[in-house]
């Protein structure tokens, strides 16, 4: 090849390699930005089951099926599940933004905050008058401030626990209430204190949101590393009650959750009482 033709051709590749280099720049940039758009959509899926939880209670209440309420309540946990999973994928995928926290939290006060104050008051708070609707606005109160002070304390607390009960789980017992419902309406005594029972639920799922109690936040489970049998064996027994008896398992499951933040306190304020009297006991002596 003579020198006046190298000079083109090196030219041509290096352009070639030049529009290459560009063209898998743009394709990392495109997977990038679908990447920061993944968790944004379970946000918008876990708002879209809130507002047709809503649409499903208005349409029981209207008909008198409160069979609607069961359905709603469900809308609701799955919400829940969806929650667990936006942040967990935006973690995984190293697309956490500002934009995607704040838009995270208000869906979370729609859905786990608005939702089921809305639906314990169309299930039935509505016949108390001013009671009625000011525990489910107290409830919606403390979902707010819940949120608020997550957002505020993100970078300054363990990432281990949440401070608090988180709104999801908060939520998730009023939903269990909704589902028991449908289970115990055929008992009078139920019937008789179901309303009054409600009352107390919203009252104290609301007042543990805001406390200081901390619960687990799985955050740092990792689920690459390797797992004893006897957790393979709990995993399995827990994999089929949730197959074969869902309501079961998410009634025993938010339940023991909502009550480990107190029930912890409690051991913690016990062993400490216990332990005193053993350290007061020697410094006695000498």
């Amino acid at each position: 090849m003579r020198p006046s033709e190298e000079a083109p051709t090196r030219v041509r590749l290096k352009s070639d390699l030049q529009s290459s280099e560009d063209r898998r720049i743009r394709v990392q940039q495109r997977v990038r930005r679908g990447a920061y758009i993944l968790p944004s959509l379970f946000t918008m899926g876990n708002i879209w089951l809130g507002f047709y939880a809503v649409v499903l209670a208005y349409r029981g209440t209207v008909t008198g099926q409160h069979q609607a309420f069961e359905m709603a309540a469900w809308m609701v946990i799955f919400a829940g599940l969806l929650d667990g999973l936006d942040g967990r994928i935006a973690r995984l995928t190293h697309t956490e933004s500002e934009f995607g926290k704040e838009f995270d939290s208000l869906a979370d006060v729609l859905t786990f905050g608005a939702v089921p104050a809305w639906l314990a008051f169309l299930w039935g708070l509505s016949d108390l008058g001013r009671l009625g609707w000011l525990v489910p606005l107290f409830f919606l109160l403390c979902t707010t401030i819940r949120l608020a002070r997550f957002n505020v304390q993100t970078k300054s607390v363990d990432s281990r626990y949440f401070v608090g009960l988180p709104s999801p789980a908060a939520a998730g017992t009023i939903m269990i209430f909704l589902l028991l419902d449908q289970q115990l309406n055929a008992f009078e005594l139920w019937r008789q204190v179901q309303e009054i029972l409600l009352i107390g639920v919203l009252i104290g799922a609301g007042s543990l949101m805001v406390s200081t109690f901390r619960y687990p936040s799985f955050k740092t489970i990792d689920l690459r590393r390797r797992w004893s049998y006897r957790s393979a064996i709990l995993l399995a027994a827990m994999l089929l009650v949730l197959t074969f008896r869902p309501a079961i398992f998410f009634e025993c499951f938010i339940t023991f959750y909502t009550l480990y933040g107190p029930v912890v306190w409690l051991l913690g304020r016990f062993s400490r009482r216990a332990d005193s009297p053993a350290a007061e006991q020697p410094a006695t002596q000498s």
